[in-house]
Protein backbone atom coordinates (compact mmCIF):
# COMPACT_ATOMS: atom_id res chain seq x y z
CA UNK A 1 0.00 0.00 0.00
CA UNK A 2 0.86 3.67 -0.69
CA UNK A 3 2.18 5.85 1.77
CA UNK A 4 -0.75 8.16 1.61
CA UNK A 5 -3.14 5.54 1.82
CA UNK A 6 -1.22 4.35 5.42
CA UNK A 7 -1.37 7.61 6.36
CA UNK A 8 -5.24 7.90 5.74
CA UNK A 9 -5.67 4.20 7.31
CA UNK A 10 -7.66 3.35 3.81
CA UNK A 11 -8.64 -0.14 3.42
CA UNK A 12 -6.87 -0.66 0.43
CA UNK A 13 -10.14 -2.91 -1.11
CA UNK A 14 -12.40 -0.10 -0.85
CA UNK A 15 -9.93 2.37 -2.80
CA UNK A 16 -9.58 -0.35 -5.22
CA UNK A 17 -13.76 -0.59 -5.66
CA UNK A 18 -13.94 2.89 -5.71
CA UNK A 19 -11.50 3.68 -8.58
CA UNK A 20 -12.71 0.31 -10.58
CA UNK A 21 -16.35 2.25 -9.81
CA UNK A 22 -15.15 5.34 -11.28
CA UNK A 23 -13.59 4.00 -14.38
CA UNK A 24 -17.07 2.43 -14.80
CA UNK A 25 -18.76 5.71 -14.65
CA UNK A 26 -16.49 7.46 -16.98
CA UNK A 27 -16.73 5.09 -19.77
CA UNK A 28 -20.46 4.50 -19.33
CA UNK A 29 -20.82 7.91 -19.49
CA UNK A 30 -19.00 8.34 -23.09
CA UNK A 31 -15.87 10.13 -22.08
CA UNK A 32 -13.42 7.53 -23.50
CA UNK A 33 -15.04 9.26 -26.88
CA UNK A 34 -14.43 11.83 -29.06
CA UNK A 35 -18.16 13.37 -28.50
CA UNK A 36 -20.84 12.78 -25.37
CA UNK A 37 -24.45 12.94 -24.76
CA UNK A 38 -25.52 12.65 -28.20
CA UNK A 39 -23.74 15.47 -29.31
CA UNK A 40 -20.71 16.48 -31.96
CA UNK A 41 -18.51 17.91 -29.33
CA UNK A 42 -16.19 16.63 -26.68
CA UNK A 43 -16.84 16.22 -23.17
CA UNK A 44 -15.22 19.37 -22.04
CA UNK A 45 -17.58 21.60 -24.94
CA UNK A 46 -20.36 19.75 -23.35
CA UNK A 47 -19.26 21.19 -20.06
CA UNK A 48 -18.81 24.34 -21.14
CA UNK A 49 -22.60 24.64 -22.80
CA UNK A 50 -23.90 22.76 -19.64
CA UNK A 51 -22.27 25.76 -17.15
CA UNK A 52 -22.73 28.86 -19.44
CA UNK A 53 -26.93 27.55 -19.60
CA UNK A 54 -26.61 27.50 -15.43
CA UNK A 55 -25.65 30.81 -14.76
CA UNK A 56 -26.88 34.44 -16.15
CA UNK A 57 -23.61 35.74 -15.72
CA UNK A 58 -20.40 33.84 -16.51
CA UNK A 59 -17.00 35.25 -17.65
CA UNK A 60 -14.44 33.29 -19.34
CA UNK A 61 -12.50 33.11 -15.84
CA UNK A 62 -15.44 31.97 -13.65
CA UNK A 63 -16.04 29.22 -17.00
CA UNK A 64 -12.47 28.18 -16.58
CA UNK A 65 -12.25 27.73 -12.37
CA UNK A 66 -15.63 25.67 -13.74
CA UNK A 67 -13.93 23.32 -15.47
CA UNK A 68 -10.85 23.10 -14.03
CA UNK A 69 -9.16 24.04 -17.63
CA UNK A 70 -6.23 26.46 -18.34
CA UNK A 71 -7.80 30.14 -19.70
CA UNK A 72 -5.86 29.40 -22.89
CA UNK A 73 -7.69 26.06 -23.38
CA UNK A 74 -11.05 27.73 -22.58
CA UNK A 75 -10.55 30.49 -24.74
CA UNK A 76 -9.63 28.07 -27.59
CA UNK A 77 -12.73 26.41 -26.41
CA UNK A 78 -15.34 29.23 -26.48
CA UNK A 79 -13.69 30.54 -29.51
CA UNK A 80 -14.86 27.16 -31.28
CA UNK A 81 -18.36 26.99 -29.51
CA UNK A 82 -18.73 30.44 -30.96
CA UNK A 83 -18.10 29.78 -34.75
CA UNK A 84 -21.01 26.74 -34.05
CA UNK A 85 -23.36 29.11 -33.18
CA UNK A 86 -23.72 28.06 -29.52
CA UNK A 87 -22.20 30.80 -27.46
CA UNK A 88 -21.78 34.54 -27.67
CA UNK A 89 -19.79 36.73 -25.66
CA UNK A 90 -21.49 40.13 -24.36
CA UNK A 91 -19.90 43.06 -22.57
CA UNK A 92 -21.17 43.48 -18.87
CA UNK A 93 -23.84 46.20 -18.46
CA UNK A 94 -21.86 46.94 -14.58
CA UNK A 95 -18.11 46.50 -15.69
CA UNK A 96 -17.29 46.96 -19.75
CA UNK A 97 -13.91 45.75 -18.94
CA UNK A 98 -15.43 42.31 -18.14
CA UNK A 99 -17.54 40.25 -21.28
CA UNK A 100 -19.58 37.73 -20.20
CA UNK A 101 -20.76 34.13 -22.10
CA UNK A 102 -24.21 33.51 -23.15
CA UNK A 103 -26.18 31.00 -24.86
CA UNK A 104 -27.79 31.65 -28.27
CA UNK A 105 -30.88 29.97 -29.11
CA UNK A 106 -29.17 27.03 -31.11
CA UNK A 107 -27.20 26.60 -27.90
CA UNK A 108 -30.19 26.74 -25.82
CA UNK A 109 -31.53 24.50 -27.79
CA UNK A 110 -28.91 21.84 -27.48
CA UNK A 111 -28.49 22.69 -23.78
CA UNK A 112 -32.05 20.87 -24.17
CA UNK A 113 -31.02 18.25 -26.01
CA UNK A 114 -27.90 17.49 -23.46
CA UNK A 115 -29.99 17.75 -20.48
CA UNK A 116 -32.70 15.10 -21.85
CA UNK A 117 -29.63 12.59 -22.70
CA UNK A 118 -28.68 12.25 -19.20
CA UNK A 119 -31.56 12.48 -17.73
CA UNK A 120 -32.66 9.42 -19.64
CA UNK A 121 -29.63 7.55 -19.11
CA UNK A 122 -29.72 8.15 -15.43
CA UNK A 123 -33.39 6.70 -15.74
CA UNK A 124 -32.58 4.10 -16.98
CA UNK A 125 -29.85 2.98 -14.96
CA UNK A 126 -32.17 3.82 -11.82
CA UNK A 127 -35.24 2.73 -13.11
CA UNK A 128 -34.94 -0.89 -11.45
CA UNK A 129 -33.78 -0.70 -8.48
CA UNK A 130 -35.74 0.66 -5.27
CA UNK A 131 -36.18 3.70 -3.14
CA UNK A 132 -33.62 3.10 -0.98
CA UNK A 133 -30.80 2.11 -3.49
CA UNK A 134 -31.48 5.44 -5.00
CA UNK A 135 -31.07 7.86 -2.52
CA UNK A 136 -27.74 5.32 -1.36
CA UNK A 137 -26.24 6.08 -4.77
CA UNK A 138 -27.25 9.92 -4.69
CA UNK A 139 -25.95 10.35 -1.48
CA UNK A 140 -23.42 8.19 -2.09
CA UNK A 141 -22.08 10.55 -5.02
CA UNK A 142 -22.84 13.79 -3.42
CA UNK A 143 -20.54 12.67 -0.80
CA UNK A 144 -17.84 11.38 -3.27
CA UNK A 145 -17.77 14.80 -5.40
CA UNK A 146 -17.56 16.90 -2.65
CA UNK A 147 -14.53 14.74 -1.45
CA UNK A 148 -12.51 15.00 -4.40
CA UNK A 149 -13.05 18.83 -4.18
CA UNK A 150 -12.87 19.47 -0.30
CA UNK A 151 -13.26 23.20 -0.54
CA UNK A 152 -16.30 22.84 -1.78
CA UNK A 153 -19.04 23.38 1.07
CA UNK A 154 -20.89 20.39 2.16
CA UNK A 155 -24.73 20.48 1.58
CA UNK A 156 -26.03 21.32 5.12
CA UNK A 157 -28.26 19.39 7.04
CA UNK A 158 -30.90 20.62 9.34
CA UNK A 159 -33.02 19.00 11.72
CA UNK A 160 -36.70 19.59 11.96
CA UNK A 161 -39.83 18.95 13.56
CA UNK A 162 -43.51 17.94 12.76
CA UNK A 163 -45.10 16.69 10.14
CA UNK A 164 -44.43 17.21 6.54
CA UNK A 165 -45.88 15.65 3.45
CA UNK A 166 -43.62 12.55 2.15
CA UNK A 167 -42.56 11.76 6.04
CA UNK A 168 -43.70 8.69 6.73
CA UNK A 169 -42.96 6.97 3.24
CA UNK A 170 -39.15 8.27 3.42
CA UNK A 171 -39.06 6.71 7.15
CA UNK A 172 -40.78 3.69 6.42
CA UNK A 173 -38.58 3.37 3.22
CA UNK A 174 -35.36 3.75 5.13
CA UNK A 175 -36.69 1.28 7.74
CA UNK A 176 -37.40 -0.98 5.18
CA UNK A 177 -34.06 -1.49 3.28
CA UNK A 178 -31.80 -0.96 6.01
CA UNK A 179 -33.45 -3.55 8.00
CA UNK A 180 -34.06 -5.79 5.54
CA UNK A 181 -30.13 -5.56 4.49
CA UNK A 182 -29.23 -6.41 8.08
CA UNK A 183 -31.80 -8.69 9.05
CA UNK A 184 -34.06 -9.40 6.17
CA UNK A 185 -36.70 -7.94 7.78
CA UNK A 186 -39.01 -7.47 4.92
CA UNK A 187 -42.60 -5.82 3.59
CA UNK A 188 -44.24 -6.87 7.08
CA UNK A 189 -41.59 -5.09 8.99
CA UNK A 190 -41.93 -1.89 6.73
CA UNK A 191 -45.73 -1.83 6.20
CA UNK A 192 -45.41 -1.84 10.25
CA UNK A 193 -43.53 1.07 10.50
CA UNK A 194 -45.67 2.92 7.49
CA UNK A 195 -48.96 2.16 9.47
CA UNK A 196 -47.59 3.01 13.10
CA UNK A 197 -46.41 6.50 12.18
CA UNK A 198 -50.07 7.16 9.77
CA UNK A 199 -51.96 6.38 13.37
CA UNK A 200 -49.49 8.53 15.00
CA UNK A 201 -48.83 11.82 12.76
CA UNK A 202 -52.89 13.41 13.54
CA UNK A 203 -51.93 13.35 17.06
CA UNK A 204 -48.30 14.86 16.66
CA UNK A 205 -49.21 18.24 18.04
CA UNK A 206 -50.18 16.80 20.95
CA UNK A 207 -47.70 18.09 23.95
CA UNK A 208 -46.55 15.01 24.59
CA UNK A 209 -45.03 13.84 21.26
CA UNK A 210 -43.02 15.13 18.78
CA UNK A 211 -41.39 13.98 15.71
CA UNK A 212 -38.01 15.04 14.38
CA UNK A 213 -36.39 14.45 10.46
CA UNK A 214 -33.66 15.61 9.19
CA UNK A 215 -33.04 17.16 5.93
CA UNK A 216 -30.11 17.30 3.14
CA UNK A 217 -30.30 19.41 0.34
CA UNK A 218 -34.42 19.58 0.42
CA UNK A 219 -34.06 15.17 0.85
CA UNK A 220 -35.42 13.80 4.20
CA UNK A 221 -32.19 11.68 5.66
CA UNK A 222 -33.30 10.50 8.87
CA UNK A 223 -35.36 11.04 11.73
CA UNK A 224 -36.85 9.95 15.23
CA UNK A 225 -40.23 10.18 17.58
CA UNK A 226 -40.98 10.30 20.91
CA UNK A 227 -45.07 8.83 21.41
CA UNK A 228 -45.84 10.05 25.24
CA UNK A 229 -49.26 8.77 24.90
CA UNK A 230 -49.25 4.32 23.81
CA UNK A 231 -47.97 3.60 26.14
CA UNK A 232 -49.28 5.45 29.48
CA UNK A 233 -47.97 5.99 32.99
CA UNK A 234 -46.05 8.92 32.44
CA UNK A 235 -43.61 6.69 29.82
CA UNK A 236 -42.15 8.16 26.73
CA UNK A 237 -41.93 5.72 23.73
CA UNK A 238 -39.32 6.70 21.20
CA UNK A 239 -40.15 5.41 18.15
CA UNK A 240 -38.69 5.01 14.38
CA UNK A 241 -35.45 6.17 14.72
CA UNK A 242 -33.35 6.04 11.21
CA UNK A 243 -30.51 7.40 9.87
CA UNK A 244 -29.66 6.99 5.67
CA UNK A 245 -26.85 4.51 6.14
CA UNK A 246 -24.32 6.32 4.33
CA UNK A 247 -24.68 9.05 6.97
CA UNK A 248 -24.69 7.49 10.07
CA UNK A 249 -21.01 8.17 10.98
CA UNK A 250 -21.38 11.85 10.59
CA UNK A 251 -22.80 12.27 14.16
CA UNK A 252 -26.76 12.76 13.17
CA UNK A 253 -27.64 9.74 15.02
CA UNK A 254 -27.22 11.32 18.41
CA UNK A 255 -27.95 15.15 17.56
CA UNK A 256 -31.25 13.27 16.48
CA UNK A 257 -31.49 11.33 20.12
CA UNK A 258 -30.17 14.23 21.76
CA UNK A 259 -33.83 16.15 20.80
CA UNK A 260 -35.70 13.36 21.49
CA UNK A 261 -34.36 13.13 25.10
CA UNK A 262 -34.25 16.79 25.68
CA UNK A 263 -38.19 16.83 24.74
CA UNK A 264 -38.88 14.08 27.36
CA UNK A 265 -36.89 15.94 30.07
CA UNK A 266 -38.48 19.31 29.62
CA UNK A 267 -42.31 17.02 29.98
CA UNK A 268 -41.20 15.31 32.77
CA UNK A 269 -41.47 12.31 31.48
CA UNK A 270 -40.40 9.54 34.18
CA UNK A 271 -38.73 6.64 32.18
CA UNK A 272 -38.04 6.74 28.33
CA UNK A 273 -38.51 2.77 26.06
CA UNK A 274 -37.51 1.70 23.28
CA UNK A 275 -37.79 -1.46 21.99
CA UNK A 276 -34.68 -3.18 18.93
CA UNK A 277 -33.44 -6.60 18.00
CA UNK A 278 -29.80 -7.77 18.80
CA UNK A 279 -27.56 -7.19 16.18
CA UNK A 280 -27.62 -3.16 16.19
CA UNK A 281 -24.18 -3.12 17.84
CA UNK A 282 -23.42 0.65 16.26
CA UNK A 283 -27.01 1.49 17.83
CA UNK A 284 -26.81 0.19 20.92
CA UNK A 285 -23.46 2.18 21.92
CA UNK A 286 -25.80 5.24 20.74
CA UNK A 287 -28.57 4.42 22.93
CA UNK A 288 -26.04 3.18 25.84
CA UNK A 289 -24.14 6.47 25.59
CA UNK A 290 -27.11 8.26 26.23
CA UNK A 291 -28.47 7.06 29.19
CA UNK A 292 -30.13 3.94 27.87
CA UNK A 293 -29.93 0.63 29.70
CA UNK A 294 -31.28 -3.20 28.20
CA UNK A 295 -33.45 -4.31 30.49
CA UNK A 296 -35.08 -7.12 28.69
CA UNK A 297 -34.47 -9.94 26.10
CA UNK A 298 -37.02 -12.12 24.17
CA UNK A 299 -37.34 -14.11 21.21
CA UNK A 300 -40.18 -12.65 18.77
CA UNK A 301 -41.51 -12.64 15.28
CA UNK A 302 -43.80 -9.64 14.86
CA UNK A 303 -41.85 -7.69 12.45
CA UNK A 304 -42.09 -10.71 10.27
CA UNK A 305 -38.63 -13.08 11.03
CA UNK A 306 -37.99 -14.40 14.30
CA UNK A 307 -35.03 -12.18 16.15
CA UNK A 308 -33.98 -11.31 19.47
CA UNK A 309 -36.12 -8.18 20.51
CA UNK A 310 -34.36 -5.42 22.52
CA UNK A 311 -36.13 -3.42 25.34
CA UNK A 312 -34.18 0.11 26.43
CA UNK A 313 -34.98 2.20 29.25
CA UNK A 314 -33.64 5.67 30.08
CA UNK A 315 -34.75 6.76 33.54
CA UNK A 316 -34.55 10.35 33.99
CA UNK A 317 -32.31 12.24 36.68
CA UNK A 318 -34.33 14.31 38.81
Amino acid sequence: MSNINKKYEINEGMINTIRTSSRTLVREFGYMNRTIAGTKYSPSAVHAIIEIGAEDLLSGKELSERLNLEKSSVSRLVQNLIKQGEVEVKTSNIDTRQKNLFLTQQGKITLNDINSFGLNQVSNALGPLDEGSRNVIMQGLSLYSQALVPDVKPIEITIHEGYRPGLIGAIAGYHGVIHNQIADLGAIFEGLVATGMSEFMPRVENNANQTWYAEQGGRIIGGITIDGEDLGNNIAHLRWFIIDNTLQSAGLGSKLIRKAIDFCDDQGFDETHLWTYKGLDAAKKLYERHGFKLVEEVKGDQWGKQVIEQKYVRIQTK
